[in-house]
């Protein structure tokens, strides 16, 4: 009788056994992931022998954010330091950021990246890479030998290979001198298209769209011009040809889903001279836009520099000796995008058979080259690339044309270390004279210096095109179109001490006249971010770094207050839309995290801007399948406000019998949209759509990484047509204050923190300050470690 009872209480006594089991199992796993962890982790104190690797000893010293200060004698010395740094905290980014230019990613991580490995290749970035370095002034060639000296030794002081690698069961590849070019090159895939994007759509929308209809629809400006020089331009007429000519009988119009038309890889600077501020110095703001990752695309650090008794302090891209940003004591500068045009797509003249092409010296073979991209865990790919005198074949027209590129990017001058010199300027004079000499993607570089004189220049190398504006795609086979060097210094576009003491740039036009002829357009963003900046600093007359912090901040609705004010009068007397003119009434004319009505009313305008332009966006699918407006919708709020107040009959969508129901449908489709995930709209605010979304890369592709790498899911204020740009994931990567020669009262604030490592006392340090707004300092604070490399 006693087995059975022992064979029933078994399950009871071996439920806890088990659970205890589980707990010791997941302590255990949790223990040695921590382990396995902290193997990674950088080398923050203490003293390191490089074995004669520095020409003079150089002290780290790190703040409680881990802002390092790096003192040395030798300049090459700290370059060597902050390629350490670099390599300790970041070498996994600086590793996808060379892959990214090189088209090496899917060596990496497998085929998912194989597409952009292949459209990157046809550029060869890494080919050009050596070529450059091998141009470089040998004193940029040897600080760069020791700063990728730096990197490798940092590399190899870890205790393990960065933890990313061993997720991904690969090996960290040494760091060579032509990895820190492709870092810039990385950065004119992100802020410059690589096939021209732009030319090839307004091309073809120009030549295929009605011209009434095309210069409705595709204004080069408006009333939210802000420009340095010039003024807006005025108004859009409306077209007589009537937008349902544009569709076949029975043909289903095209809709798709339109992000915000300001939804750029932008950004935010201003300069204020010495007349306006107490002390008489300038004083700059900047606020880069892009894309926000873990860990943020900027590494904080300073440096001194040798013999001028003066500290460099500012934002570096990982993978390079320079200060991209930032302040030497005398000066200060900042970039935004320009959205200037600085390529070229070349239409090609075939032989026959297609194996020539036509030149000014006549018919020429292609050069072909073939490129192998290596693929983890796979054979790799070949790939054939064909080049020209001009460039490499990087598309087709919509007639199958093959197009050619003429790009900065590929010369010598598009890619250097020449933003090394800011380091050494003295005046605000003489930072713009540098202007043409930097091998970047072209940037408003704005400056300011110590004795209150303020300027903008191109950062950046501009053609001299001859016979074309480079507007359109066009021949270049008989010899009347090309480009003819770059401008001097002198023809380079500049404003410096203007009598306003103001200068301003947020990826608006900025020139007209002769100056806008050479920079030309490659989808400028509308201009009402640029103007709200504008007018917030006409709002003054004296300022200190707080009142600019205050602009960067500035979340107001300026441009949407029409919008806002139409919506309103569309829902008068509608019973059944009472809740919600009520949260349109009461928006608060912010974007504000806890404002329904300003989702409301952001997201009817765009829905508005999908409705009205579809039967455009179905007419050039007909003609190019995946044809998409891109930057071209960046410029359609002229027609839109046209539309929306006017109602032309000529311009309704045909499956609309009128704008009413149409306006009424696009509220309708913006609230079921709203209201899909069952909150009451009362809980439907901005912040619930605009949470942020801050993961680490492989948090994309394997979410388990996200459990310890994401950064909180803040609810953020802002959007993107503001001086506080925001949405989920892209934003100020960074925000910075400062008056040169006046750095313990700058203000800097990032997104994410200093490290990549999420057991870093490092990691999302300062994040608080980026998502608040609250002022944190520049200058590096209290010294927490102390690292001597001899």
């Amino acid at each position: 009788m006693k087995y059975p009872m022992t064979q029933s209480s078994s399950p009871k006594r071996l439920l806890p056994r088990l659970l205890f089991g589980l707990s010791a199992f997941i302590v255990i796993s949790l223990l040695g992931a921590w382990l396995w962890l902290r193997q990674s982790l950088p080398v923050l104190e203490g003293a390191l022998e490089t074995g004669g690797l520095l020409k003079a000893p150089v002290t780290i010293s790190r703040d409680a954010q881990g802002i390092p200060l790096i003192e040395s004698e030798d300049r090459n010395s700290t370059a060597f330091a902050l390629g350490f740094l670099h390599a300790q905290e970041r070498f996994f980014q600086m590793d996808l950021l060379r892959r990214n230019s090189a088209g090496e990613l899917s060596e990496l991580v497998g085929g998912a990246t194989l597409k952009h490995d292949q459209a990157v290749r046809l550029h060869q970035f890494r080919k050009r890479a050596e070529r450059n370095i091998a141009a470089l002034p040998r004193a940029q060639r040897q600080l760069l030998e020791k700063y990728v000296q730096g990197v490798n030794y940092g590399l190899q002081q870890l205790g393990a290979k960065p933890w990313e690698y061993m997720l991904l069961g690969r090996e960290p590849e040494p760091w060579t001198s032509a990895d820190s070019l492709l870092t810039i090159f990385s950065m004119y895939l992100t802020l410059q298209s690589p096939i021209g994007k732009f030319e090839l759509r307004d091309t073809a929308l120009a030549e295929l769209l009605p011209r009434d209809l095309y210069e409705f629809y595709f204004p080069t400006g408006g009333s939210w011009d802000a420009p340095l020089i010039g003024e807006a331009r005025g108004p859009i007429a409306l077209p007589e040809t009537p937008i349902a000519s544009l569709l076949e009988e029975g043909e289903a119009v095209a809709y798709r889903v339109m992000a915000s038309d300001d939804s750029v890889y932008g950004s935010n600077n201003w300069v204020v001279g010495g007349a306006l501020t107490e002390h008489g110095g300038a004083i700059l703001a900047d606020d880069m836009h892009l894309e926000l990752n873990v860990p943020n695309i900027w590494y904080r650090a300073g440096w001194s520099l040798p013999g001028s008794g003066r500290t460099m302090r500012g934002a570096t891209l990982p993978g390079g000796p320079i200060a991209v940003i930032g302040s030497n004591g005398l000066v200060a500068w900042g970039f935004t995008n320009t959205f200037g045009d600085w390529g070229d797509l070349i239409p090609l003249e075939l032989s026959e058979d297609g194996s020539q092409y036509r030149t000014p010296d006549g018919w020429r073979e292609f050069e072909l080259e073939r490129e192998v991209i290596a693929i983890k865990e796979a054979e790799p790919e070949s790939l054939e690339v064909r080049k020209t005198i001009w460039g490499p074949v990087v598309a087709e027209n919509g007639r199958g044309i093959p197009l050619a590129y003429r790009w900065i990017a590929h010369d010598i001058r598009g890619g250097n270390l020449n933003l090394l010199h800011l380091e050494a300027v003295a005046s605000a004079k003489e930072a713009l004279d540098l202007g043409p000499q930097l091998g970047i993607p072209h940037q408003n570089l704005v400056v300011g210096d110590r004795d209150g004189h303020i300027g903008w220049t191109v950062g950046g190398a501009i053609p001299r095109r001859v016979g074309f504006d480079g507007s359109r795609s066009q021949s270049w086979a008989d010899g009347s179109a090309y480009w003819d060097g770059y401008l001097s210094v002198e023809e380079q576009p500049r404003v410096y001490d203007p009598p306003s003491h103001r200068i301003w740039t947020a990826n608006g036009r900025t020139m007209d006249g002769d100056y806008l002829h050479v920079m030309g357009n490659h989808g400028y963003a509308l201009g009402a971010r640029q103007q709200q900046i504008r007018d917030d600093l006409f709002t003054r007359e004296t300022f200190d770094e707080q009142s600019l912090l205050d602009i960067q901040l500035d979340d107001r609705a300026v441009f949407l207050q029409r919008w806002q004010e139409h919506l309103v009068a569309l829902l008068n007397g509608q019973d059944s839309y009472r809740d919600v003119r009520e949260q349109v009434q009461n928006w608060g004319g912010r974007a504000s995290a806890d404002s329904v009505g300003y989702r409301i009313v952001r997201n009817y305008r765009l829905e508005f801007m999908k409705i009205t332009t579809a039967p455009v966006l179905t007419y050039m699918r007909r003609h190019q399948p995946d044809f998409s407006f891109g930057p071209l919708k960046r410029q359609f709020e002229y027609a839109l406000w046209e539309m929306a107040q006017q109602e032309p009959a000529q311009l309704l969508n045909p499956d609309f019998e009128s704008w009413r129901s149409l306006k009424l449908a696009a509220l309708d489709r913006v609230l079921a949209e709203m209201g899909e995930d069952g909150r009451p709209l009362g809980e439907q605010t901005w912040g619930v759509e605009n949470t942020a979304r801050i993961q680490h890369p492989l948090g994309r592709v394997v979410a388990a990484v996200n459990w310890f790498t994401a950064m909180p899911a803040d609810q953020l204020s802002g959007d993107t047509h503001m001086p506080r740009y925001q949405s989920r994931s892209n934003g100020a990567s960074e925000r910075m204050v400062v008056a040169p020669g006046r750095e313990a009262h700058a203000i800097f604030h990032m997104a994410t923190g200093q490290s990549a490592h999420p057991l870093s006392p490092f990691f999302g340090n300062g994040h608080g300050d980026w998502v608040d707004g609250k002022p944190s300092p520049l200058v590096e604070g209290e010294v927490r470690y102390s690292l001597t490399l001899r």
